[in-house]
């Protein structure tokens, strides 16, 4: 274990308290390795009354504080401190309220052309927000080093374009704070990724400038390349990323920052097994009602897959997922073998609805009634039946039985039945002009009884309360067999870590920071899979994920339990006990490079 040099490490991020997307796990995930090394560790983020009223349990600030919180209130920059509470090592946190300065926006963006050349006129609010918030964060920061902690060895480390004006003002105003910048993803690469620009082999023949001007992206773009090249220490999540950062903003990192995750909070291997019959079963019970209604299957031979993230068709790799998911379709319903599985398809992706689908709604219903009447009258039945056996009356008179069950559920059976096929989404979504369910159509995928892969979207956050399955995002996960990650553009790719940190096997691709990882790695075995993408053809990327899917779906139960040991051990390649000691190298970097 390394020693960390500073006396003092502020984290600067956006989703401090403000939960976006992955640097929001980044950060809670590695709060107690950080106070391992750092007595005075802070994070510090943007005020939103009603986040903060969630998540942040307010008190004073620590003395040395104080004078600097009250000069900035004069200035109407009120700071909030306090703890937050619901994640694990109650990190000391600092909310910035910054709209006290919404009207000096024209000066502070004045200021960052003055300085750095940022050309904000085409910034708007999206820009302004955290250019307010983060020039207010450079304020804070310098103050608390020049009046409170002069004689303190000070770090701060600032993730992505949101929090750079922050490091930007500390280099013009003070200088003695050692400054580290991360970017997650680059700007201009998320962007031109998700216009359909074949990134990777055309990187070398973009003109950065000319493509951000293109794109209306460069207040970002400029901001987040005045960071990288002014920090004394510049970091990213990604060998990939680091590519992609050398070329559009012209420095290379000095340093890695892998994405870990604290393993010691994710349940065992034993836990995992427990944790999975359960919520595979509430799981079924959603299949049950959603597709029984119209045909049966077996569901004791039925996989689980899922894919979740955010509705970005390309980078994501959904699109070349999907015609996976043909092929695989196409292959099952050839298959004549004995171990045949159906495999039902979750999207968990959050996008624009209008509410939960009526006809779902009322399948659910008469599913719950039907089976609130067996469990009341179930050990009545059950007597009945063990009576009957023992007394060996022949089989009319047990039909007897059966025939009165129906009786009492005759109307909720008729009612459950539905002409047709299932729908493909739970909710009610544009579906004439929905990229999912197009390619769903164009590949084959249509949800009927003699199709083999079956698809659903759940375009909803998996919070526990989506109305049907009701299971928080890990327990969703866990109770599925395998997750599908065929991301083109993901710097690191939280996704699949987590999946296989909770024991669910799990694809990615060499084009994800986290598969660059597993690349390097010998521990790949079943349970952990990488998809080659670069410089590969759409067909070759396609067969190839059908044929890991189909090899996947053809394992016995023992050799899915290895998979998934597989996957679990490989997890613990990426903890923060280990990955954490990278952010100490970087903190003591730049304190070397302003003489510390």
């Amino acid at each position: 274990m390394i020693n960390a040099l500073a006396d003092y490490m502020f984290e600067v991020s956006w989703e401090v308290c403000n939960k976006v997307g992955g640097i929001y796990t980044v950060l809670t995930s590695k709060v107690e390795q950080m106070q391992s090394y750092y007595k005075n560790y802070y994070l510090i983020g943007p005020y939103f009354e009603n986040n903060a009223r969630v998540e942040l349990t307010e008190s004073p600030p620590p003395a040395q504080f104080k004078q600097v919180f009250d000069d900035l209130a004069r200035e109407n920059i009120k700071c909030h401190f306090g703890t937050w509470e619901d994640v694990k090592g109650k990190p000391k946190v600092i909310l910035i309220e910054f709209m006290g300065v919404i009207d000096q926006k024209n000066y502070i963006k004045e200021m960052f052309w003055n300085d750095y050349k940022i050309d904000s006129l085409r910034g708007y609010w999206d820009f302004e927000e955290p250019l307010l918030w983060s020039y207010c964060t450079g304020k804070l920061i310098g103050s608390l080093n020049d009046k409170s902690l002069r004689d303190k060895k000070v770090v701060a480390q600032f993730h992505e374009w949101l929090s750079a004006c922050g490091l930007l003002y500390l280099k013009k105003n003070c200088k003695s704070v050692g400054t580290i910048f991360t970017t997650h993803a680059t700007v201009l690469g998320r962007t031109l990724a998700s216009n359909g620009i074949d990134l990777y082999h055309t990187l070398n023949n973009i003109e950065p400038l000319s493509e951000a001007y293109r794109f209306t992206v460069e207040a970002k773009h400029l901001t987040e390349k005045a960071a990288a090249l002014n920090a004394d220490v510049f970091t990213t999540v990604s060998e990939i990323t680091g590519i992609e950062s050398e070329r559009f903003l012209s420095r290379k990192p000095d340093i890695l920052l892998f994405n870990g995750l604290d393993i010691a909070q994710f349940p065992s291997f034993e836990d995992t097994s427990i944790k999975h019959r359960v919520s595979r079963d509430k799981i079924r019970e959603f299949l049950t009602y959603f597709y029984f209604p119209y045909y049966t299957f077996d569901m004791d031979k039925n996989l689980i897959f899922y894919t979740i993230g955010r509705y970005e068709y390309k980078n994501k790799g959904y699109d070349i997922l999907i015609k996976a998911l043909g092929k695989l379709n196409e292959q099952l319903k050839k298959d004549s073998g004995s171990n045949v599985h159906t495999v039902t398809v979750f999207f968990w992706i959050p996008m624009e609805n209008h509410g939960l689908k009526i006809e779902l709604l009322e399948n659910k219903n008469y599913y719950m009634h039907i089976k609130n009447y067996v469990n009341s009258n179930g050990a009545e039945i059950l007597t009945r039946m063990i009576y009957d056996m023992l007394a060996k009356k022949d089989n009319a008179e047990q039909e007897l039985i059966h025939d009165t069950f129906n009786t009492h559920l005759k109307k909720d059976l008729i009612a459950f039945e539905r002409k047709g096929n299932p729908p493909f989404s739970t909710h009610n979504i544009d579906e004439l002009n929905n990229a999912l369910v197009i390619a769903f159509k164009q590949n084959g995928l249509m949800n009927r009884k003699e199709d083999m892969v079956k698809v659903i979207i759940e375009p909803v956050y998996m919070d526990g309360n989506d109305g049907f399955i009701d299971l928080p995002y890990y327990d969703a996960i866990i109770g599925c067999h395998l997750g599908l990650f065929a991301s083109y553009y993901e710097p690191w790719g939280y996704t699949p870590l987590e999946s296989v940190a909770l024991g669910v096997p799990a694809l990615t691709t060499d084009l994800s920071g986290f598969g660059a990882f597993i690349k390097n790695h010998d521990a790949r075995k079943d349970g952990v899979y990488l998809l080659e993408r670069l410089n590969k053809s759409e067909d070759k990327v396609v067969d190839d994920f059908a044929n890991i899917m189909f090899k996947f779906s053809k394992f016995t139960q023992q050799q899915r339990i290895d998979a998934k040991l597989n996957a679990k051990n490989f997890a613990s390649l990426a903890d923060w006990k280990i990955f954490a000691e990278n952010y100490i190298t970087a903190h003591n970097m730049a304190l070397a490079k302003i003489g510390k």
